[in-house]
């Protein structure tokens, strides 16, 4: 029987592919793109992706959701009050894209996931974990040294 063993990518679906993008631009900064089509737009998170695809209808979900890592939340939670998006209170960091998407972010250091040296190193990953994460790496008896 096969394992899971990561994710590939994630899809959300948008309104509309451009102003999807200028939005998490704006947020996160300039983004590099793996492909684009008229209806799609998969932008690259160094080893994974998310694909962003035109056609939402309807309200938000009220529970379904992802998790965004990154390497600083801060410039992320002033980044969406710029914006004048609703955020949680810290230390989580929650919020809603303009298509009703839930948004969770975390930083790096503080979760399990852990990129492969090179991946990290070209995407300047160099702070280390943190003792809850490291925790629970070794709790699973994955070394980290």
């Amino acid at each position: 029987m096969a394992r899971l063993v990561g994710i590939n990518h994630v899809a959300l679906v948008v309104g509309s592919i451009d102003e999807a993008l200028a939005f998490y631009e704006r947020i996160f900064g300039p983004l590099t793109l793996r492909g684009r089509s008229p209806r799609m737009a998969f932008v690259d998170l160094g080893d994974q992706f998310i694909a962003l695809s035109a056609g939402r209808h309807g309200g938000p979900d009220r529970d379904r959701h992802f998790g965004l890592v990154v390497d600083d939340r801060e410039p992320v939670r002033a980044a969406l009050l710029a914006e004048g998006i609703e955020v949680s209170p810290p230390p989580s960091l929650d919020f809603r894209d303009p298509w009703g998407n839930l948004v969770q972010v975390v930083a790096y250091r503080d979760v399990q996931f852990t990129k492969a040296p090179a991946v990290a190193r070209a995407l300047g990953l160099d702070e280390a974990k943190s003792e809850s994460a490291l925790a629970e790496l070794q709790a699973k008896g994955i070394r980290t040294d």
